[in-house]
């Protein structure tokens, strides 16, 4: 977490990172800093011990005065969030059943018995050389009804639950792995205007960018700015699903959207230690 944002802060050694990035660690989880940082003496034969991965901030929308510089910075993730292995088969559900429940399922067709008409028999049965026929209603007939045709139906289908969560850590760590997937200090904007908004977005790279925010509200001003962009999308942490974080070409997730998904989706595994120096900022 950030110091006077969201606690404490820690500062990296210069152990296999850039130069740019030997500077303050965003701890996005402290209970998980504290319970699952262990030391690799101390963890058992045969127990498997994964390292947490370290990213570098992307460049925020804005920038708060009190805020250190996106570039000095980086990020420590959860790495059974943020690096679970790759499973398609896993995304091919979670992808169907979502596109599944957003099927309206109202198409209808009438009947043969639903046709408005007589019941009277057309001809008769015998004796015209022609084929037999009933009703005017008859699905053989223009004007008829339709021989089983769709009714409003449920198009929504059933995913255990850990289906879904795991797809969410197959999601979110294919766009890792692809690079297209940055974290930064907050999602805001200061105002409801869209032309400055859109010229920073363009500025930035930000042109088809999903914004995944962890605050109980999105932003008045960026929610309202944002609306009338096209190409980019925000959306809370909690409503956010697997068909949207592939279908986008780039996610932007702040601080708080994080922190939601590591304590939703996180495995209990033991993790690495992360060398550090002091807990104070430069």
């Amino acid at each position: 977490m950030f110091a006077r944002a969201l606690g404490s802060t820690l500062r990296l050694v210069s152990h296999n990172l850039p130069s740019s990035s030997r500077t303050a660690l965003a701890r996005l989880s402290t209970e998980a800093s504290t319970s699952t940082l262990i030391s690799s003496s101390s963890v058992p034969e045969g127990t498997p011990v994964q390292r947490p991965i370290i990213l570098s901030l992307s460049h925020p929308l804005r920038r708060r005065p009190s805020e250190p510089h996106h570039a000095e910075n980086v990020v420590s993730l959860d790495p059974t969030v943020f690096d679970h292995p790759i499973r398609r088969d896993i995304l091919h559900l979670c992808v169907t059943h979502y596109r599944d429940s957003l099927r309206q399922g109202s198409a209808s067709t009438k009947t043969r018995g639903e046709v408005a008409g007589s019941g009277r028999k057309i001809r008769p049965q015998k004796g015209t050389g022609k084929a037999r026929l009933g009703d005017a209603q008859s699905p053989m007939l223009v004007g008829g009804g339709r021989a089983f045709g769709p009714k409003p139906r449920d198009f929504s289908t059933k995913l255990p639950r850990k289906v879904i969560t795991m797809g969410m850590r197959v999601a979110l760590s294919a766009r890792m792995r692809e690079g297209v997937l940055g974290v930064t200090t907050h999602l805001d904007w200061p105002c409801a205007k869209t032309g400055p908004l859109s010229r920073k977005i363009d500025e930035l790279g930000y042109r088809k960018t999903l914004f995944i925010t962890g605050e109980e509200n999105t932003s008045a001003g960026l929610a309202r700015a944002i609306a009338n962009i096209p190409s980019v999308k925000v959306v809370n942490a909690k409503d956010a699903n697997v068909y949207e974080i592939l279908y986008w070409q780039r996610l932007i997730l702040d601080i708080k959207a994080v922190e939601y998904f590591e304590q939703v989706l996180k495995k209990d595994v033991p993790l690495l230690p992360l060398p550090l120096l002091d807990s104070t900022f430069a």
